[in-house]
């Protein structure tokens, strides 16, 4: 079984959310820990719990009659690292702090994520469309002392670290649709749960799969797009019913599915200009980065003491060359459409992103001149200086339904690379109005929705309309 073609994304899922800017375990954020793909005991979430105690992924694989699966379902598993500092240590008393500091070293009280997996190895599809199998998960308990010595070598503290056992069960089926099996891996946590209906979620926590995400391989057979399937699968895709879990495809072509609890798109890929996880895979690295670079020393001591990844991010942070930090800034890839789709005459010579982006360039060299002097709106022809009333159609976000009639003054008229024009304003009633000009932050809006005013603020269309 080998699925280290899919292991930075599903490493990248595993870790995501784990710690969070500024990883410390005091940071608010760090506190309500665990988000994604929580699978907690049967018992807690039926008295109330607000997470599942059941995943489910269905996918579609075109299988030929002696095509196998290989599966993997990973997770994170708690364990409560507590902190003691010593009370009397001829008597072995101590009592729990939320951090200790020795000797210019920083312990923190954490929840660390202990990685779990359970692999299901050459599983015939026929097997499983005959009938459901099922494969137990047993995590153990543990309970491990490590104690802390200043630097006389007396003792001054300890670390307790302490996991709960989890039982659990996957369950594995099929049915076959057509020219495709439905495949369905369930995973259920039935970890006893004895406790109250006041039952904290936290001791919940400590019983559940955490990070859960499901992993298949097949041979002799291919995996189906349920985000793009063609038009002969489209009615068994939608039949595919996932809960808390969004299957795509990942790696080789048709090769490997990935059911994540965050969503992704097909074949998802690691930035290559990415130094390592920041836990983070939905914020940008270079501003993750930076707001590392700007916490105080004690502020990097506290979050080096939260987490082993916390401090590998600080380091990484310090110490990344700063060519290295430069490739964050950003890059520019192909968006070239595939040959298969491009006409006989288009593949001769195919247009890339960049002859786009020339398009913009000036005769004298290479700067893009985005630019345009003006553009047709409401009303009349506008530029630089104009004054307009805005009038949204697009209803992209909220602010739409804000900005709707208020008036502005155009800043910029300009273009992409796609050809689409765009109107860059400021709204003329908005206090920060002359600071958002200072370093360029605007709102952009498509010719047809702004409408040319006259300097006493009337709409000249309304006035093309009286005339």
């Amino acid at each position: 079984m080998s699925f280290s073609v899919a292991e930075k994304i599903a490493d990248a899922v595993l870790y995501e959310g784990y710690v969070l800017y500024p990883y410390r375990a005091s940071a608010a954020k760090n506190r309500l820990r665990w988000q994604f793909g929580i699978v907690t005991p049967r018992g807690y979430a039926e008295r109330g719990g607000s997470e599942p105690w059941m995943m489910q992924t269905e996918c579609l694989v075109e299988a030929e009659d002696d095509a196998t699966l290989d599966i993997r379902v990973r997770f994170l598993q708690a364990q409560v690292r507590s902190v003691e500092e010593v009370v009397d240590a001829a008597q072995d008393s101590y009592r729990g702090v939320a951090t200790l500091d020795i000797g210019g070293r920083s312990f923190a009280t954490w929840d660390e994520g202990i990685e779990g997996h359970l692999d299901i190895s050459a599983l015939t599809v026929a097997s499983i469309v005959s009938g459901e199998q099922n494969f137990p998960i047993h995590q153990l308990t543990g309970r491990e002392v490590e104690l802390i010595h200043d630097d006389a070598g007396a003792i001054a503290g300890r670390i307790v670290r302490e996991r709960w056992p989890i039982d659990a069960v996957v369950r594995v089926s099929g049915i076959v649709l057509g020219s495709v099996v439905r495949i369905r891996v369930q995973i259920e946590n039935a970890t006893p749960f004895p406790f109250g209906d006041d039952a904290e979620r936290d001791v919940a926590m400590r019983r559940s799969l955490l990070g859960a995400h499901t992993l298949l391989s097949v041979r002799n057979g291919a995996f189906v797009s349920l985000l793009e399937p063609p038009e002969w699968a489209k009615a068994s895709a939608t039949s595919c019913s996932n809960l808390h879990t969004w299957p795509v495809l990942v790696g080789l072509e048709g090769a490997r599915d990935l059911s994540s609890p965050i969503i992704l798109y097909d074949y998802p890929a690691i930035a290559p200009e990415s130094t390592g996880d920041l836990c983070d895979g939905t914020e940008i690295d270079e501003i993750l980065m930076l707001r590392v670079m700007t916490l105080t020393d004690d502020e990097k001591r506290e979050a080096c003491a939260t987490d082993d990844r916390a401090r590998q991010i600080v380091e990484r942070s310090d110490n990344i060359p700063p060519e290295v930090f430069a490739r964050l800034h950003g890059v520019m890839r192909s968006v070239e459409p595939s040959v298969e789709a491009m006409p006989d005459a288009a593949v001769a010579a195919p247009a890339s992103s960049m002859d786009a982006w020339d398009a913009f360039a000036t005769d004298e060299g290479n700067a893009p001149r985005a630019e345009q002097d003006s553009t047709e709106a409401l009303g009349g022809r506008v530029s630089r200086g104009a004054r307009v009333r805005l009038r949204p159609t697009r209803r992209a976000d909220a602010m739409d339904m804000f900005l709707e009639g208020r008036s502005a003054r155009v800043e910029a008229v300009l273009g992409d690379v796609d050809g689409a024009t765009y109107v860059a304003v400021t709204v003329e009633d908005d206090p920060a109005a002359e600071l958002h000009d200072s370093y360029g932050r605007f709102f952009y809006f498509y010719p047809e929705e702004v409408e040319l005013l006259d300097p006493a603020g009337e709409s000249t269309l309304a006035h093309e309309r009286r005339t």
